[in-house]
């Protein structure tokens, strides 16, 4: 692809070591590494709320072609997300010791070249969008403009893990309406613990960058919270397990409630693991996709 210049092929300090991006060649490797695609977990992190969505509201066996569906989507706008945050962020990005070897914010891929790569990946989504059903086709393209909005509320809020969980999340609504045709009380309990869930998380990620972000002025949940990361994340991890039950309650019963436990169980794990050490911090953050497959097997139980 044109619009490269030769420097360094390196990957971010967080990024899988020899992913399948490794194996690619040459001149496509920064473009993969633009759309994270050597960083999974974001991808997972995505598509398990789409996931639970299609579970909860019954949609197990016989509509796997939205799982399917999903997981594509899943990889293709999560990908188109990191390039749009990658072009919005370039110039701080280059400030944060993290970041700064990212394609565009080094030079290995230009402005121009992100901008069609970023085309190239939204038409993709919109391949999936155009195959789901109207309503949740609208509800989907709502979330535009949570995604537009996410780059700029490091600038402007102390608490943008927030934005990225009302972001982040959106797909429950979207695989509730595309399987019940209606979106209901569970959807928006199942959608809200989703959020909380994102907050935690993704203040556990921010610990990795919170002296680079204090001396580049990015406001993070993590340097919000000061020393009270380990309380504030119990409390979102805590109403995000909560939220959780009543949903699968309000569709299962009481009883459903308790296959709320195994993802509960994982987060405290990782309440009791966690401190600030980036390292630590960050296997926390993948181990995220653990919980996402456990509340959508909470999620299964009590749709079927």
């Amino acid at each position: 692809m044109a619009g490269t210049r030769e420097t360094s092929d390196a990957a971010t300090p967080d990024a899988l070591p020899r992913s399948t991006v490794d194996r690619l060649p040459a001149a496509w490797r920064p473009y993969a590494r633009l759309a994270r695609f050597d960083r999974p977990i974001g991808s997972w992190l995505l598509f398990w709320p789409c996931a639970w969505g299609v579970a909860l509201m019954g949609g197990l066996p016989h509509e796997i072609y939205l799982i399917l569906l999903f997981g594509l989507g899943s990889l293709a706008m999560r990908g188109a997300g990191c390039v749009y945050n990658d072009i919005v962020d370039r110039h701080l990005d280059a400030q944060v010791e993290r970041t700064r070897d990212r394609p565009l914010a080094s030079g290995r891929v230009s402005l121009r070249a992100a901008w069609n790569w970023l085309f190239a990946l939204s038409l993709v989504g919109l391949l999936v969008l155009i195959q789901l059903p109207p309503l949740a086709q609208g509800i989907a393209l709502l979330s535009l403009a949570l995604v537009a909005g996410y780059p700029f509320m490091k600038r402007i809020t102390w608490w943008p893990q927030a934005w990225l969980g009302l972001t982040f999340n959106w797909g429950a609504l979207v695989a509730c309406a595309a399987v019940a045709q209606d979106v209901g009380l569970p959807a928006l309990l199942l959608y809200a613990a989703g959020v909380f869930w994102t907050l935690g998380y993704d203040t556990i990620y921010a610990l990795q960058d919170i002296e680079d972000d204090a001396l580049a002025g990015i406001r993070s949940s993590a340097r919000a919270l000061k020393g009270n990361v380990r309380l504030g994340v119990a409390i979102f991890y805590a109403l995000s397990a909560v939220l959780l039950a009543g949903a699968l309650a309000l569709v299962g019963g009481p009883l459903a409630a308790l296959a709320a436990l195994p993802a509960a169980a994982h987060l405290a794990w990782q309440l009791r693991r966690l401190d600030a050490a980036p390292a630590t911090a960050l296997r926390l953050f993948r181990s995220n996709s653990w919980a996402g497959a456990l509340v959508f097997l909470a999620c299964a139980v009590a749709g079927t």
